[in-house]
């Protein structure tokens, strides 16, 4: 899938294609002292065409002696190979990561260590800097598939950077079921309170939330939602798993299809969210979808603001997300006032250490 940075080699600024003859060259030459003003300047363009332009040509200089080979390793990794790395009994556990949610990465890491199961993460990363730094610290447990999206604006929500940073993952997820492999997706904006696995009990295709805050009876229907105002329903793409299964391999298929259909504009800021919504909507009576317990997987919007179905629901909640807020700054405030900001103290637990 991926494809690489390719380098095409540089003549030498050393070479002449006019050489002089031996005997002009010997007559032409005189000695110039190293530590005269002539010779440093000599020296210095000497360093600077080590340092700065063979690297470009793929020579290695005395200044990229070790890094450009471990760069290059993690550039030529592929998702097939990623995945056949990370996964465990057949699953693997995915998020999409770029530069600035690595804090919220270390803190989803965390809880995932803490129920056993960080050793089936696989990072995708959005941007190099992120790619190298995951792993640097936690080797073979990130991949970027390119072309990497702008760094700059992919995590600013409602941007159109953020629109081409979430419409790359259904691709993805595409990509691993077609491997034979069960995927599981979460934002990193979540944290696990207990083990997700035994929820996702069954052979169904597709397993999902509401995103709605309305209460449900602890006992509601695991079939998809009705439709809501808008002619779709609102269910969550921040928590999905999937088996490899026709059926699931038919909704990311829709899914990217609805992308390409509402792209992104200045008026109608798209974003993945709708056309999964769309797709599930269009593929239901082909495909067994499962919504999961309200109870245990709550939206954001329900678990941050209603303190008396929090109370009432104690013990039962399993992975939270803290969306209906944004901003970075906001988002770890709301975790720090709950408890759920775990990278203060507990940095050590997470598979890349203090970032």
């Amino acid at each position: 899938m991926p494809t690489f940075l390719h380098q095409r080699p540089l003549h030498s600024p050393l070479s002449d294609p006019d050489p002089l003859s031996p005997r002009q060259s010997f007559s032409s030459q005189r000695q110039i002292p190293l530590f005269s003003r002539t010779g440093l300047i000599a020296l210095l363009s000497l360093l600077l065409i080590l340092g700065v332009i063979l690297p470009w040509t793929g020579t290695p200089s005395i200044f990229s002696a070790t890094k450009p080979a471990s760069l290059t390793k993690w550039q030529q990794y592929t998702l097939s190979q990623a995945v056949s790395f990370v996964a465990k009994n057949k699953t693997v556990i995915v998020c999409a990561v770029s530069q600035p949610y690595l804090p919220f990465l270390s803190n989803w890491l965390i809880s995932i260590s803490r129920q056993k199961h960080q050793d089936k993460v696989l990072v995708i990363a959005e941007d190099y800097a992120t790619l190298y730094k995951v792993n640097e610290k936690w080797p073979g447990h990130a991949v970027l598939v390119p072309p990497a999206p702008d760094s700059q604006t992919a995590h600013k929500f409602g941007s159109q950077g953020f629109f081409n940073f979430t419409s790359r993952r259904p691709r993805h997820l595409l990509h691993i079921l077609e491997l034979g492999i069960n995927v599981m997706y979460n934002d990193v904006d979540m944290v696990w309170l207990q083990d997700p696995f035994p929820y996702l009990k069954g052979n169904h295709d597709v397993y999902f939330t509401d995103d709605m805050a309305a209460v449900k009876p602890l006992g509601h229907s695991h079939d998809l939602p009705p439709p809501g105002k808008k002619g779709r329903t609102y269910i969550c793409s921040c928590m999905i798993f999937m088996h490899p299964t026709d059926g699931a391999k038919l909704v990311l298929k829709k899914w990217i299809e609805e992308l390409q259909a509402q792209p992104w504009s200045k008026t109608k800021k798209s974003n993945d969210q709708p056309a999964f919504n769309w797709a599930l909507n269009k593929t239901a009576g082909q495909v067994d979808l499962y919504l999961l317990p309200q109870a245990a997987f709550p939206t954001g919007g329900l678990y941050f603001k209603n303190q008396t179905w929090v109370q009432e629901t104690k013990g039962k909640h399993v992975i939270i997300h803290n969306n209906y807020i944004t901003g970075f700054e906001k988002k770890i405030k709301r975790f720090h006032d709950y408890g759920l900001w775990l990278v203060d103290g507990h940095a050590s637990e997470s598979p890349l250490g203090k970032l």
